[in-house]
């Protein structure tokens, strides 16, 4: 394949992988059951070492199936720009956050946004959000010249 372009990335510092993840808004969170494997847009929040979703249940819902079957989760955040990029893998398991006075309807609105629905009804979906202990994460970027 000598007419494939390539180009080269680099590792992140531990710095810039932490103000990647602070900053995201927006990633993918990539559940498995077995052999097979989900992957889903996810509003994200991130503080201390820990990944916080917010996730909407309608009792039928597949993510959360996968959430409950997956061990170790991998959650991604990227961009790619005008030929810069880069990329933010965190590993590590999830699980329910039932702490209702740390994350009041007022600040899962402010930290979250709202909430994205399919053919559910609203009145029949719940709110739940989820922390991933974030055990292993690996930055990559462009190489940043001049």
């Amino acid at each position: 394949m000598e007419h494939i372009e390539y180009v080269y990335t680099v590792g992140m510092s531990e710095e810039d992988v932490e103000e990647h993840l602070a900053a995201a808004e927006t990633g993918v969170l990539s559940l498995a059951d077995g052999n097979r494997a989900y992957a889903v847009p996810v509003h994200c929040a991130y503080g201390d070492g820990v990944l916080v979703f917010r996730l909407t249940d309608d009792d039928d819902s597949e993510k959360l199936s996968f959430l409950d079957a997956t061990t170790e989760a991998c959650f991604v955040v990227y961009d790619a720009t005008n030929g810069d990029s880069w990329s933010v893998l965190a590993r590590g398991p999830v699980s329910a956050v039932d702490d209702p006075e740390r994350h009041d309807e007022a600040a899962i609105n402010e930290q979250f946004g709202p909430a994205r629905i399919f053919d559910e009804s609203v009145d029949d979906t719940d709110v739940r959000l989820f922390e991933l202990d974030v055990e292993s994460v690996t930055g990559r970027r462009t190489p940043q010249f001049g």
